[in-house]
């Protein structure tokens, strides 16, 4: 007995330190983030990048917020987009989970064929540019920033698995009350699905965050520019005028021009709200991507 419990107490210790490790390995880089964003670009060049304060700089944070209009609409470009284009994701995808998911449905296997094998072949980036700017006049409208992250077929399978773990008697309990599909779906299959639903919206919800290309591809309008790609039109001006400066030999204020520091400052400005949401949605998110994991 006192030797298992000195191999359990051995065997603790040691996963304790695996995962205090690993957690230091993702932790380090974000607080090194922190730290160089508030770090001014001639200490960085001296010095080089530090794990720690070395002192309290706003320069990148002065250059990113020189014209606090941009950002803001940034801001809220990305926020309309982000949070419109997951609702709009779970209601299509939910729906459609739940039809494939349901054993009394014929078609079912020859639909989710039909969705699987989009993950395989897809028309191409000229064909869809076409589509969405020629065809379906999309261009510099917030649709053409939603409408290509609308469908992400990975999401909708896991949706349609966890549905399929729901008991079967549920429904059928719910259809002999006279309940139609309309009140199943609202009543039942959405309130049970509440760890998927948090779980897909949480990553949907990122990819939208996180999505510069169809901006780059659609939006000519300033005022239209989501947060990333705007950051990254800000981070290309800092490297033009770098440029510049370096072919004209004007050396002089180099060094106060914030690029490796703006890097991380915009990092921060991307990121940030993020981390602040993803707390909200911890307690869903194990259970929703590992409940119906080993159901096919």
């Amino acid at each position: 007995m006192i030797t298992n419990k000195r191999h359990e107490r051995v065997v603790s210790i040691l996963l304790n330190a695996f995962f205090i490790l690993l957690s230091a390995v993702f932790i380090i880089p974000i607080l090194s983030v922190v730290f160089i964003s508030f770090t001014s670009e001639a200490s960085i060049s001296q010095n080089g990048y530090p794990f720690f304060f070395r002192e309290f700089n706003l320069n990148a944070f002065k250059y990113i917020f020189d014209n606090p209009k941009t950002i803001v609409d940034a801001y809220k470009v990305t926020i309309l987009i982000s949070f419109g284009g997951t609702f709009l994701y779970l209601l299509l995808a939910t729906m459609a989970a739940y039809v494939i998911s349901r054993p009394d449905f014929p078609y079912r296997k020859h639909i989710t064929f039909f969705f699987f094998f989009t993950m395989l072949f897809n028309g191409g980036l000229v064909p869809t540019y076409i589509l969405m700017s020629q065809t379906l006049h999309l261009k510099n409208t917030y649709a053409a920033m939603i409408i290509p992250l609308l469908v992400n077929v990975w999401y909708l399978i896991m949706l349609k698995t966890f549905m399929a773990d729901i008991p079967n008697e549920i429904i059928e309990s719910a259809r002999i009350d006279g309940a139609g599909h309309g009140t199943i779906y609202l009543r039942f299959i959405l309130p049970l699905s509440k760890p998927a639903l948090a779980t897909i919206g949480l990553l949907t919800l990122l990819d939208y965050w996180n999505s510069w290309q169809p901006a780059m591809l659609y939006i000519d309008e300033k005022e239209m520019y989501p947060l990333q790609y705007m950051l990254q039109v800000m981070l290309r001006n800092i490297m033009e005028i770098l440029k510049e400066m370096q072919n004209n030999i004007s050396l002089g204020g180099m060094e106060n021009l914030p690029s490796e520091s703006a890097r991380m400052a915009m990092c921060l400005l991307a990121v940030g709200p993020m981390l602040f949401i993803f707390p909200f949605f911890q307690k869903y998110f194990t259970r929703g991507l590992t409940v119906g994991a080993v159901k096919g």
